[in-house]
C-alpha cells in the first residue's frame, strides 16, 4: 500500500504580489510543506530568493519550509537560511567536495539534511551520504526554471534510490521536483517517490490552487 503523499508546493510560480494571501491558501488547502527554489545564477543560469523570503514564509504560515539551495558553495549560507526558519535544507552532490560534512552541519544546526539529484547525476554519487540524509531529492527536470516538461527516465533513477534506501533499513523520504502533476505523479509515485514538488499545476491550475492541491491528491490514490 502506498504511503499518503506530502505536497510542497514551490513559491517560485506564486504570484508574489499576493505572496502572502497564496501561502496561507495552500495551508488552508492541505499542502503539507512550502518549497523555496533558492538559485544564485553561478549553480543554475536562473537567481531567484535568499534567506529573506525564508524569513517571510516563516512569519506567514506554520507549514516547514522546504528549501531546495541550488547553489555553489552552499555550506556558506546554510547557517543563514537555517536562522530564517527553514526546516529542510537539502544541497546538490554535484560540484560539492565536503558533501558529508555540509550535510552532517545542517542537521548539526537543527534542520532536516537532504541531497539532491540533477538528471545527469547518477544514483550512485549519493551512496555514501545516504546514512546522513533524511531526504534524497529527485529532480525530474533540469534544476533552474518552473514550468518545464517532466522527464519520464528520471521514474527509473527514483526506484533504484528507493531500493538503496530499503538496504540501509532507514526512513529516507524520496521527494521529486520537475513537471509534477496528475498525470506525470502517479508512476512515479509507484516507483517509491512519496513528497512532491509542484509549482505551476498548483499556483497556476485552471481552476484554483485548491483544486491544483486535490488533483494531485487524486493522483496519488490511482
Amino acid at each position: 500500500m502506498q504511503k499518503e503523499i506530502i505536497i510542497s508546493p514551490s513559491i517560485l510560480s506564486a504570484d508574489f504580489a499576493h505572496l502572502e494571501n497564496q501561502i496561507k491558501e495552500i495551508e488552508q488547502h492541505g499542502a503539507n510543506w512550502i518549497h523555496v527554489d533558492v538559485m544564485d545564477g553561478q549553480f543554475v543560469p536562473n537567481i531567484t530568493m535568499g534567506p529573506f523570503i525564508v524569513k517571510h514564509c516563516k512569519r506567514l504560515s506554520n507549514l516547514p519550509l522546504d528549501v531546495h539551495l541550488m547553489i555553489e558553495k552552499p555550506e556558506n549560507h546554510i547557517k543563514a537560511f537555517i536562522d530564517a526558519g527553514a526546516n529542510r535544507v537539502t544541497i546538490h552532490t554535484e560540484g560539492n567536495p565536503n558533501i558529508y560534512r555540509t550535510l552532517q552541519e545542517i542537521g548539526e544546526l537543527g534542520a532536516s539534511p537532504g541531497i539532491a539529484l540533477s538528471p545527469g547525476t547518477p544514483a550512485s554519487m549519493i551512496e555514501n551520504v545516504l546514512e546522513v540524509v533524511d531526504m534524497v531529492l529527485v529532480m525530474t527536470v533540469n534544476p533552474g526554471f518552473s514550468g518545464q516538461k517532466h522527464m519520464p527516465s528520471m521514474i527509473q533513477k527514483v526506484a533504484t534510490v528507493n531500493e538503496m534506501i530499503k538496504k540501509l533499513n532507514r526512513e529516507i523520504i524520496i521527494e521529486v521536483d520537475g513537471g509534477i502533476t496528475a498525470k506525470t505523479l502517479p508512476p512515479i509515485h509507484k516507483a517509491g517517490a512519496t513528497a512532491f514538488v509542484a509549482a505551476t499545476s498548483i499556483f497556476k491550475h485552471q481552476n484554483g490552487i485548491k483544486s491544483g492541491i486535490q488533483a494531485l491528491r487524486d493522483a496519488s490514490l490511482s
